[in-house]
């Protein structure tokens, strides 16, 4: 999920990350919560080094699992520069795709994972018309950086794009119940994250 990698969640920390960072000023883990929030986060309690809490088993499953990812190895991060590398070759892949074939594409969803996944890619209005986004607030801006206009979703129904590529993926059920009506005129959605999928 490498789209929600921006401004405010700009720094990531594993908990083995963490226990090392804490260990050097004294102090450790004893508990943590998982949190389903962008994708898995973890709350971390902590004490100091002396102090007789014991060790939660949630902790100690958080600890096995990151291991068991490899989050302590670099080459696990290279894998994953690896996989994010394939994401954008196979989005502007099918972008360019559907051009060379007279097709149509405009985006849902104005947000910012949709704004770092267009910037990363390099999307501008030669493969990508236009974004809608429900927000009256964002309508009639552009998308910073590669400056795709923002309109209303009814621009959708008045343009009628081969594609609707949906930016926040993590709500496509919604996102594609809400503008159904493209599949009238034979319109499928796509989504680039986690894998390219085109949605008939």
């Amino acid at each position: 999920q490498f789209d929600t990698i921006y401004h405010e969640h700009f720094s990531y920390l594993s908990v083995l990350a963490v226990e090392r960072i804490f260990s050097a000023h004294g102090l450790r883990l004893f508990d943590v919560d998982r949190l389903p929030t962008h994708g898995g986060s973890v709350r971390i309690h902590a004490c100091h080094r002396a102090d007789a809490r014991t060790e939660s088993s949630a902790l100690v499953q958080v600890r096995s699992d990151e291991t068991a990812a490899g989050l302590h190895r670099l080459e696990t991060y290279s894998g994953f520069e690896r996989k994010v590398n394939r994401v954008k070759r196979d989005l502007l892949s099918f972008l360019i795709e559907a051009r060379n074939r007279g097709q149509t594409v405009a985006a849902y969803g104005a947000a910012a994972k949709g704004t770092t996944l267009l910037n990363y890619c390099g999307i501008r209005q030669d493969l990508l018309d236009y974004v809608v986004d429900l927000s009256p607030h964002k309508q009639g801006h552009l998308i910073p950086g590669v400056r795709l206009p923002i309109l209303s979703p009814q621009r959708v129904l008045e343009t009628r794009p081969d594609y609707l590529l949906i930016l926040p993926w993590n709500l496509r059920d919604e996102i594609t119940a809400q503008m159904a009506a493209i599949r009238g005129w034979g319109g499928q959605f796509v989504v680039a994250i986690p894998h390219l999928e085109v949605i008939a």
